[in-house]
């Protein structure tokens, strides 16, 4: 086994969110080519949990949120005319 240590300092919140949501990434791509990835911090499980998650997803309709988002752009299209 081998081991590697990574200690992070000035880092936002954010940048450490995203730096775990790549790592677990990385970890889930190379698994089916044999490595076995561990990763431990903090809040981890919770933070890749959000990080999975669809964000304003309705449940009901999941073509709303798409339809949401096409006419926020259209009406910016059509107002910088």
């Amino acid at each position: 086994m081998k081991e590697v240590h990574i200690k992070i300092s000035n880092i936002s919140h954010r940048q450490w969110v995203s730096l775990l949501i790549e790592l677990n990434l990385v970890k889930d791509a190379w698994l089916r080519f044999g490595p076995v990835l561990n990763i431990k911090a903090k809040d981890f499980d919770r933070i890749i949990k959000w990080g999975k998650k669809i964000h304003g997803k309705d449940t009901h309709n999941i073509d709303s949120t798409f339809r949401r988002y096409s006419r926020k752009r259209q009406n910016r299209v059509h107002s910088s005319h």
